[in-house]
């Protein structure tokens, strides 16, 4: 009788399975230290059900004195600072809530640099940044429009975007949204649109849309960038000049996927504040491109100000921020909305098994 032999996996399959069980490792850059960077963290990694490896990069006596002051004032969902993995980094520094300086703008910055240049030796598989205030890196002779571009310029990429993600409490549906213009004067932005860069940032989105979400047969919407899309010319040109065209050269070189547009602006978030709120309603897009910060970020932040995650594409990593500034008129006070931040780590988990995958 012939004895059945065990099959052993393959090498290859050894080590993807390696590379599956993989728990994500996470390096946190506390943010600015006078803002609420350093509560929003303790708060957000109190809960234990993150199946991640996390690294906070700052100064543990910071965490530490902001853990004391939430016990203080009798916070009971904060995480005690002697459970986590902290690399100080820099000289230790003095801050006070609320109260922003050169030396906390420093501090920050180095935060930030220090974790993504890690991130990029290999050692951590996504940053979460925490929030910072780009006025005070300024006054510390950091001349950047924000962490996206500092991001950029460490990870030597010339083609990236700023995405906002976040899944309704209601419907469970995630609203993806891409910004084709950033941090631009209004007046600058019908300057700067032109077919090359909504060709670049639709070409970052589509790779986004697969490797990040395993969406390859999206379906996205395209705003027009006039109102009512520029009424046939009446309220602009800009739609029949060049965007129609492009938008048909685009679905000419793209047939696998669903481009609709240009959608008047007022109308293209209609779906979406209904697929957010409505339980049973489906949006008929799986991203939206808005033409500039505004456009994108209202809608965003009415439907989903207190989860909304900023992602940086184009990195050769992941990088997630929670959608809010340092609140620094409410630093200090425990009384900070954790939501963002805990939905920022858990969408660097969702986007690093995505690619691991």
């Amino acid at each position: 009788m012939l004895k059945k032999r065990r099959l052993q996996p393959s090498s290859f399959t050894r080590l993807r399975l390696a590379v599956v069980q993989q728990r994500p490792r996470l390096a946190i850059a506390l943010g600015d230290p006078a803002g609420i960077g350093p509560e929003v963290i303790l708060k957000a990694l109190a809960h234990g059900s993150l199946d991640c490896g996390v690294t906070i990069f700052g100064h543990r006596s910071l965490l530490t004195d902001c853990y004391q002051q939430l016990i203080d004032q009798g916070a009971q969902d904060c995480i005690d600072p002697e459970r986590l993995m902290i690399v100080d980094v820099g000289e230790s520094i003095s801050a006070h809530w609320g109260q922003p300086t050169v030396e906390t703008g420093a501090a920050s910055f180095c935060y930030a640099k220090t974790a993504i240049e890690r991130t990029l030796a290999g050692e951590f598989d996504a940053v979460v940044t925490g929030p910072i205030a780009k006025s005070v890196w300024k006054q510390a002779g950091h001349h950047y429009a924000g962490q996206t571009e500092l991001l950029a310029e460490c990870a030597r990429v010339e083609r990236f975007g700023m995405m906002f993600v976040a899944r309704s409490p209601h419907t469970q549906w995630q609203l993806r949204a891409l910004l084709a213009t950033t941090h631009i004067p209004l007046a600058e932005v019908p300057r700067q649109l032109t077919p090359g860069l909504l060709s670049l940032k639709l070409d970052l989105l589509l790779n986004c849309l697969k490797d990040n979400f395993g969406l390859t047969a999206p379906r996205i919407a395209i705003a027009g960038l006039n109102p009512h899309s520029g009424e046939q010319g009446q309220l602009g040109r800009e739609e029949i000049d060049w965007i129609i065209p492009w938008l048909e050269e685009m679905r000419s070189q793209h047939p696998q996927i669903t481009l609709d547009g240009p959608i008047p602006p007022d109308t293209m978030w209609v779906k979406p504040g209904q697929a957010w709120y409505g339980p049973g309603i489906d949006a008929p897009h799986d991203a939206y491109l808005a033409l500039y910060h505004d456009q994108g970020l209202i809608p965003v932040k009415l439907m989903a100000f207190d989860r909304a995650v900023n992602t940086t594409i184009g990195l050769p990593f992941v990088r997630t921020s929670p959608d809010h500034g340092t609140a620094f008129d409410i630093a200090g006070q425990g009384i900070a909305d954790a939501t963002s931040m805990r939905a920022a780590i858990e969408l660097a988990i969702e986007l690093t098994a995505h690619r691991q995958n």
